[in-house]
């Protein structure tokens, strides 16, 4: 028809975002009834875990924190791919066998050039 121009296949999808809406926001609105009101010393502290804060929380960390955080990540992730190659290896035969020597390979010289330059010293 000329005048329906909402295609009958995205209804679904329409029903369902409504449906998350009202879910969403309605959670939200049980949670705001339901909540306590209060709010007491320990409450109102900067940090709720029981501990006093000792000194500002804003302090610069070293810069080599950041890299071996980076390094690990990265090495971490790396590594995952791993999992998936054992897993069909029987299946996938020679040629992948050498793509992942080549992989770690890639993966050493990595390690071995973040280790020369210093990278993985904490002092």
């Amino acid at each position: 028809m000329p005048g329906e121009y909402v295609p009958q296949q995205y209804l679904p999808i329409l029903i369902f975002a409504v449906i998350a809406a009202v879910f969403g926001l309605g959670q939200l609105l049980i949670g705001s009834l339901l909540r306590p009101r209060h709010a007491y010393r320990d409450k109102l502290l900067p940090y709720e875990s029981g501990v006093q804060p000792f000194s500002d929380a804003r302090i610069p960390f070293p810069m080599r924190y950041y890299v071996i955080a980076m390094l690990f990540v990265i090495f971490d992730i790396e590594a995952v791919f791993l999992y998936p190659w054992a897993v069909v290896f029987h299946s996938i035969g020679l040629y992948a066998l050498v793509e992942m020597v080549l992989f770690i390979a890639i993966l050493l010289v990595g390690y071995v050039y973040a280790w020369n330059k210093g990278a993985l010293e904490w002092e």
